[in-house]
């Protein structure tokens, strides 16, 4: 038997308002979320979309996390377009191998049950 551990999220966001300062320009938001700054542009890895219940909603893999996961609020053809509103929390770990990435999206998608990953669910 093969044992997988779930990476630790290295960057954890969550829906805020911003509390600007004097100077600070405005952030605007997409669907409350004010901090995709903080997701490395240039870094691979895994994601996970959790609502405010910690019911985890939707798991991927990105090549460059940050762009990756901003297109799951912006386009049309998401696994979540009809669910975004639900999500409040994003789980971000950095996995630099593609092959650990395919791994982990399908470990974790099917032991921790994710709702609205379907094309890769066995249980």
């Amino acid at each position: 038997m093969i044992k997988i551990e779930i990476p630790q999220p290295e960057i954890t966001i969550t829906e805020r308002q911003q509390n600007r300062k004097e100077n600070e320009p405005e952030i605007k938001p997409i669907y409350g979320f004010i901090d995709f700054h903080l997701i490395p542009r240039d870094k691979g890895g895994i994601f996970l979309f959790y609502n405010i219940n910690d019911e985890l909603l939707f798991v991927g893999k990105a090549r460059k996390l940050r762009q990756r996961i901003k297109k799951h609020f912006e386009d049309n053809v998401s696994p979540i377009k009809n669910h975004r509103d639900e999500v409040y929390r994003i789980d971000v770990c950095i996995v630099d191998e593609p092959m650990d990435r395919e791994i982990y999206e399908t470990y974790i998608i099917n032991t921790l049950q994710s709702k609205y990953n379907i094309e890769k669910v066995f249980y």
